[in-house]
């Protein structure tokens, strides 16, 4: 077994999903995800698809993301809303409140931690 691996959207079947009906601010939102990594303790890794749509967010957990493509608009509470796109890196902490509107199918690389 080799210590390398690649996130790879073609090495694992996507996993389909949507915002819970309490969270749904607008539009229907349909998620694809392709969890290529997960760890004793929490860890995962993979790639994220969703279609257009908001809802919020609140994140118990870290998760480090790098946006693939689409178009994105995180807004948590109290701060100013930011756009994120092709090639934009980030980290949401846990006590991160807000929401994520789609504009964009977006595509995302992430990294979480439990």
């Amino acid at each position: 077994m080799t210590a390398f691996l690649s996130v790879d959207a073609k090495s694992v079947e996507p996993e389909s999903g949507a915002p819970a009906p309490d969270r749904l601010i607008s539009g229907d939102p349909k998620f694809r995800t392709w969890n290529v990594e997960e760890r004793d303790g929490g860890l995962y890794a993979g790639i994220w698809e969703s279609t257009p749509g908001k809802w919020r967010i609140v994140y118990d957990e870290w998760e480090f993301c790098h946006i693939l493509s689409g178009v994105s608009v995180i807004a948590e509470e109290g701060a100013e809303a930011r756009t994120v796109k092709a090639g934009d890196s980030f980290v949401l902490r846990p006590g991160f409140k807000g929401s994520w509107e789609v504009l964009e199918t977006t595509r995302k690389q992430y990294v979480i931690k439990l």
